[in-house]
């Protein structure tokens, strides 16, 4: 999805009434917070990612949401309703796992309909609700088989069918697509996200893997030590992030240290070698210490020789070259700012190892950390 897409989806989901509020929950276990008191709101209908790396809390936070963990403080609230100790069959929710916990025994029609069957639907509403969602998760054909007569991504689907035929309020899924390879777990997203969409159904997703969240979420909440370090779309934590973690946990980050000064009108960084690099307009306050941060695909590879038609270059040796297909991507070695890397799509010529080069970037492509780590 475009960025603008996904910023005005974020704008329209912010003026929707909360499906969750989550207030000062924390979840201790011997004495260490997993989740050290955090506050959260989804949206109707948002797509909301929880992304962090093992340990962060994120599965401990959804289970919390899900009723399966019970805190040792904090509010949980679903709707106007206060759920903190309501058992988790009780909270209108839809839970889709990692291991998708079919009933083997069980077809695929039977594992979409146990849901309906527990909640007492009569034989017609479910059989026309499991149809609906079969045909939904394109299923089709398939309706008989045994899951251990299904791919990994069938699995899954008939995972997420059962956790939506009963129309829950809320979808909660935990690392669903961890199980799969790359390119089968490329192809469930997309349709993870046409689901949602289809049903509107408010979603929350956990997740390790920056891609997954990056391409799914309205708005990403990025874990870290038990507490959220950033809530944003994905576009606006890529370009500007909150603090070096968020920066540099979300894709590569090349993170230039320096002291803020002016120069005339313009706000430059300067390096603890002495070299002064130009800053994006902003609030920096000059005197103090900052981080600032430029993305691979930013900087422009040129030639050694061409340094002069710049408004400023950086003077580097080539250290290693990596195809990715659409990307090369170089990591340089400068002497005044240590390694870079650069990703770069069309370079001509092409560099290799020992060529000396010049980097460069935009001053509006650099972003300036504007808060200490957390």
């Amino acid at each position: 999805m475009a960025s603008h897409q996904l910023i005005n989806n974020a704008k329209q989901i912010a003026s929707q009434s909360p499906v969750i509020e989550v207030l000062g929950l924390r979840k201790d276990y011997g004495g260490v917070a997993a989740v050290a008191g955090i506050d959260l709101t989804v949206a109707e209908g948002e797509f909301l990612s929880i992304l962090g790396p093992s340990g962060s809390g994120k599965s401990t936070l959804l289970g919390l949401i899900a009723g399966l963990v019970q805190p040792t403080g904090g509010r949980i609230m679903i709707g106007s309703r206060d759920v903190t100790l309501v058992p988790p069959a009780q909270r209108d929710i839809g839970l889709v796992f990692q291991s998708y916990a079919l009933f083997p025994n069980m077809t695929v029609a039977g594992n979409i309909a146990f849901p309906l069957a527990v909640r007492g639907a009569n034989k017609r509403d479910m059989k026309a609700r499991v149809e609906w969602v079969i045909d939904l998760v394109r299923l089709n054909g398939l309706e008989n088989r045994k899951p251990s007569q299904l791919s990994g991504g069938q699995q899954q689907r008939v995972a997420i069918a059962r956790a939506v035929v009963f129309g829950p309020r809320l979808l909660l899924l935990d690392e669903p697509l961890a199980a799969l390879d790359r390119k089968l777990r490329d192809e469930v997203r997309v349709e993870l996200r046409r689901l949602q969409r289809t049903l509107g159904v408010t979603t929350v997703l956990v997740t390790h893997d920056q891609d997954e969240a990056m391409s799914t979420s309205d708005r990403i909440a990025v874990l870290a030590q038990g507490l959220i370090q950033q809530i944003a779309t994905p576009a606006e934590l890529y370009r500007q992030p909150a603090n070096r973690f968020v920066a540099g946990f979300l894709g590569i980050a090349n993170l230039l240290e320096g002291v803020v000064a002016r120069e005339g009108d313009d706000a430059v960084l300067t390096l603890d070698g002495g070299m002064k690099l130009p800053l994006p307009s902003g609030n920096a306050l000059p005197g103090s210490r900052a981080t600032m941060v430029v993305r691979p695909e930013r900087i422009d590879l040129k030639p050694a020789t061409d340094a002069r038609t710049s408004r400023f270059g950086i003077d580097c040796e080539v250290v290693d070259v990596v195809y990715h297909g659409e990307v090369v991507r170089y990591t340089v070695q400068a002497q005044p700012i240590g390694t870079v890397i650069a990703s770069c799509q069309h370079v001509v010529p092409r560099f290799s190892p020992g060529d000396h080069v010049c980097i460069t970037w935009r001053p509006e492509d650099g972003w300036l950390l504007q808060e200490s780590e957390k």
